[in-house]
């Protein structure tokens, strides 16, 4: 059977799907992964077919409005729809016509969630079935309100239901007029934002993340299923700098500071106040610059900068974690099983950072317009030295390391596909 996987956006994104393509091809199946072009070689290097689809994510997110968006949009849902329509206005269209392309011939298509209703159409016009994946959860719920929501405390289910939906109607507003435009070339009807959610509930939705960390809600239907996380164990035989050994076992375990692709408007000024913020909490670090050039041509005593590293590698090393909050980054650090200290720029990162301190392996997240060194440095402190914390988060590690989010995954695809 030839399946087609379809993934937009970050690396947060594309990753997870990338380790159920490779699942899927191990039972057998061949997986063609289509994504935006700048994933070319990232795909490639695993040996899965790639299709690229127009559109870099990375000089989308490096736009003026990019990172005015990094700085100032994630807690504002209209501001966030404008946004994403002034980001996504080039490109949308492309990719949409390039997924096309990139399913013909196959027998079925998986399909990142948050681009469900695209799927849906490609999925119609090709009469093949659809199963979507989320790295996310995005079904409304009772349970705990929306990522993306302004509001992340529980204030009850009916707050939290309406969360869910209003966001879905939002996002179905942002991508609404490419949809149609993309639809009626199809020879379809015109799709309503309210639509985004019978989408979801009507189809096989897969949640790429740990029943420990999100159980399935009682209110979800009986399609959705939270399989495990789909981690992608990637550069097993990687080798650290010699600098990097020897400053990990130089003293104490140090803490992580890393953004991702989220360095906002002033980089430099954020791994200032990050130095400045270590200085106060007496913490080493190891400082991973990513695709926001989080940088300083002079970092200060104690502190390790690398461009990049294995998550899963060094973050068993350290004492603690800081980072932006996005789904992968938070899911290799709970598989690690150390404390996490979340500082959310958009989207959902206020979500998952809201759930690590819930779960008691974090202190409450701060977002990045409200980051300060002091309030940096007592969370830090906070996260790398309080006992109780570290201990509910070596539990939690424990318990993700034992799932197979991958296999439990291809199994509910394959059965679903009658294989």
């Amino acid at each position: 059977m030839q399946i087609t996987v379809l993934a937009a956006g970050s690396r947060g994104d594309v990753q997870p799907l990338l380790a159920l393509s490779k699942g899927l091809q191990h039972t057998g199946m061949r997986v063609r992964l289509a994504a935006p072009q700048d994933f070319s070689a990232f795909v490639r290097q695993h040996e899965i077919d790639f299709y690229p689809l127009r559109g870099s994510v990375q000089q989308i997110m490096a736009s003026a409005t990019g990172q005015n968006f990094m700085e100032t949009g994630g807690a504002n849902p209209i501001k966030a729809l404008r946004a994403f329509r002034k980001m996504g206005a080039p490109v949308v269209l492309q990719m949409a016509q390039d997924a096309l392309e990139a399913c013909r011939g196959s027998q079925a298509l998986v399909c990142l969630a948050v681009i469900a209703p695209f799927g849906r159409s490609i999925a119609e016009a090709l009469r093949i079935p659809l199963i979507n994946a989320e790295p996310t959860p995005l079904l409304p719920t009772r349970a705990f309100p929306a990522a993306g929501w302004p509001i992340q405390r529980n204030l009850g289910g009916l707050h939290n239901r309406l969360s869910g939906v209003i966001m879905l109607r939002m996002i179905g507003q942002w991508f609404l007029p490419y949809l149609n435009s993309f639809r009626q070339g199809l020879g379809m009807p015109a799709f309503r934002a309210a639509d985004f959610q019978r989408v979801l509930a009507s189809t096989p939705l897969l949640g790429a993340y740990s029943p420990e960390i999100i159980p399935s809600p009682a209110d979800w239907p009986g399609q959705a299923h939270v399989s495990g996380y789909w981690f992608l164990d990637e550069q097993e035989n990687w080798q650290p700098p010699p600098g990097l050994e020897a400053f990990l076992s130089a003293s104490d375990p140090p803490v992580y500071i890393g953004f991702g692709s989220m360095g906002g408007r002033d980089p430099e000024g954020t791994a200032a106040l990050a130095f400045e913020a270590l200085t106060k909490s007496r913490q080493r670090a190891v400082l991973l610059t990513g695709w926001g050039g989080l940088r300083s041509m002079s970092p200060p005593e104690g502190v390790y900068m690398l461009e990049s590293a294995p998550h899963r590698w060094l973050f068993r090393r350290v004492a603690a974690v800081v980072h932006h909050g996005g789904a992968g980054t938070t899911a290799e650090g709970l598989r690690a099983g150390v404390p996490a200290v979340i500082v959310p720029f958009i989207v959902d990162q206020p979500f998952w950072g809201a759930r690590i301190a819930a779960l008691g392996v974090g202190p409450p997240p701060i977002p990045r317009q409200k980051l300060t060194a002091d309030r940096l440095a007592h969370a830090m402190r906070a996260a790398a030295t309080d006992p109780q914390m570290k201990r509910r988060a070596e539990k939690l590690g424990a318990a993700i390391r034992q799932e197979d989010g991958v296999g439990n995954a291809v199994r509910i695809i394959r059965q679903y596909l009658g294989e």
